[in-house]
């Protein structure tokens, strides 16, 4: 009794290489186009909304927020950098009249 099993030692396709990904990607572009065909006013109306809220929502997640505007060495660890007074020369007290 010698079976072959070396079909059961491949590793399974992922998901969206699959024949139930591609069907999920026609049947959601089919209701895309029926979302937009028939909703098209409600969202050109929005648009405008839309493009005014995309503003502080990027200044959200791209700058992170307000806290903190000081430099971004301690958010991965490191130390902070230099302020730029304290690396200015000071002249030498004697110099002073």
């Amino acid at each position: 009794m010698n079976h072959d099993l070396s079909h059961h030692d491949t590793e399974p396709t992922p998901f969206w290489r699959s024949r139930y990904a591609v069907g999920l990607i026609v049947i959601g572009a089919i209701a895309a186009y029926f979302l937009l065909s028939e909703h098209r006013a409600h969202f050109l109306g929005a648009l405008p909304l839309l493009l005014l809220l995309s503003c502080p929502l990027m200044h959200v997640f791209m700058h992170h927020g307000h806290g903190e505007h000081g430099g971004h060495a301690h958010h991965h660890g490191g130390e902070p950098g230099p302020t730029p007074s304290s690396t200015a020369p000071t002249p030498p007290s004697g110099d002073r009249p």
